[in-house]
């Protein structure tokens, strides 16, 4: 596994989780944190991350591997039920494409002829900050009842 340079100044993630950045966070637990893209596909775009900062999937060690992706299981299902989604769509990029130097996986929801083609992601901003306090609310809301369920 690759060696993460411990000299750099700590990415815009790692200050996130540091406080130092605001965050509309919808999960978090002691691995992953989850929060809402600031600018969203479409209202409930969610970014999990891990807490250890590595870069790649292929950093990513074993065992925060089922963590991670435990909570992406989750608001696939999450933005579904909260927001009335048909379904989501799950991406994660490896260095090509990466906006932060963080290992980030983005979930999406998605309905039937929502525009989104291709990897073609045209982005928007939320209307307010109530809008994505009520999308935060209703996501959180929904990843707390499915984890009491068993998800």
């Amino acid at each position: 596994m690759p060696a993460t340079n411990q000299t750099a100044p700590p990415c815009k993630f790692c200050r996130l989780l540091a406080g130092e950045l605001p965050a509309w966070p919808v999960l978090e637990d002691a691995a992953t944190f989850a929060f809402l893209d600031h600018r969203p596909l479409f209202p409930g775009h969610c970014l999990i991350i891990p807490r250890r900062h590595v870069a790649t999937l292929p950093e990513l060690p074993p065992e925060l591997l089922a963590p991670l992706f435990g909570v992406v299981r989750l608001l696939a299902q999450a933005v579904v039920e909260a927001l009335g989604a048909e379904g989501s769509f799950v991406a994660l990029n490896n260095t090509v494409s990466q906006s932060v130097g963080h290992l980030h996986v983005h979930v999406v929801p998605r309905r039937r002829k929502d525009g989104l083609k291709g990897f073609f992601w045209p982005r928007q901003k939320y209307r307010d900050e109530a809008e994505a306090a009520e999308v935060q609310r209703r996501l959180a809301e929904a990843a707390r009842r499915l984890r009491a369920a068993g998800w």
